[in-house]
């Protein structure tokens, strides 16, 4: 008896193949050792990292912390966290280049320092400039279909819209704009901010999203590293499930198990 074997399934970004579909963030971990064993149980496909760090734990600051990302042996994705300005993003994502010696850079261009929303109006010309420049990015937005559009047009091959405002664990707030954006777009997908439980990257991922990106929701939980395996496992599971192809959804119910005939009971 042959066994089954499925097909390889990869995330490919930037001609880049990673063997996880997690991407796991770096602040407001207890102590450096739970975030190293959080980082061990997840295995994830990049850590996230900023230069414009404002975490008020020691263990989130100086050289130790640099140490430390080097010793995740996991590649590192700078971010542009914190800027305001177009500027201010590109000159942090050169600056991001030379410390980490790497084209890679999450995009991150607040327009509302309430809501951390990305700003809109701007991104897309920041993208642009850092494309030219050679960087490799992955841009922080919304879940705006024309935005994430004129991302993929100015040469972005892949984008990060959130679910929910960065840190409320809210889960996806527009599912048919997910939906949506996940169907007319071709670029890999990568939900960003947002999600707060397992079950969330669970059902982003069975939508046909590529990856999530993961920080608050693994930080801040009773148990870091439990939580960590618990995304990574759920991210997994969804990825499966979208791939396995789910039952069509029924208006009646349908028995599970055929029947021949009927029950002599139910005959005049």
């Amino acid at each position: 008896m042959s066994k089954y074997t499925a097909p390889a399934d990869s995330l490919v970004l930037y001609g880049q193949t990673f063997h996880s579909r997690l991407l796991l963030g770096t602040s407001r971990y207890p102590s450096p050792a739970v975030l190293e064993a959080a980082v061990a149980r997840a295995k994830p496909a990049m850590v996230t990292a900023s230069l414009r760090r404002q975490g008020s734990n020691a263990a989130e600051t100086g050289a130790s912390f640099w140490e430390l990302l080097r010793k995740l042996n996991v590649p590192v994705l700078p971010n542009t966290a914190g800027c305001m300005t177009t500027q201010e993003a590109i000159t942090t994502a050169q600056m991001a280049r030379e410390v980490f010696d790497t084209p890679w850079i999450k995009l991150e261009l607040i327009g509302d320092d309430y809501t951390l929303q990305p700003d809109t109006l701007n991104l897309v010309e920041a993208a642009s400039i850092l494309i030219k420049e050679g960087f490799q990015v992955l841009p922080y937005c919304t879940e705006d279909l024309v935005l994430c559009q004129r991302l993929v047009d100015v040469g972005c091959q892949a984008v990060m819209p959130w679910a929910a405002p960065i840190g409320t664990g809210r889960g996806p707030a527009n599912p048919y704009a997910m939906q949506m954006l996940r169907e007319r777009l071709k670029v890999p997908l990568i939900v960003d901010a947002g999600l707060g439980r397992p079950s969330h990257a669970c059902t982003v991922m069975e939508w046909g999203f590529d990856a999530v990106l993961l920080n608050t929701a693994v930080a801040l939980s009773e148990d870091p590293v439990r939580m960590a395996g618990a995304f990574a496992d759920a991210t997994q599971a969804g990825r499966d499930g979208y791939l396995a192809g789910a039952m069509a959804e029924q208006t009646a119910a349908q028995p599970s198990t055929p029947v021949l005939g009927t029950p002599f009971w139910h005959h005049d």
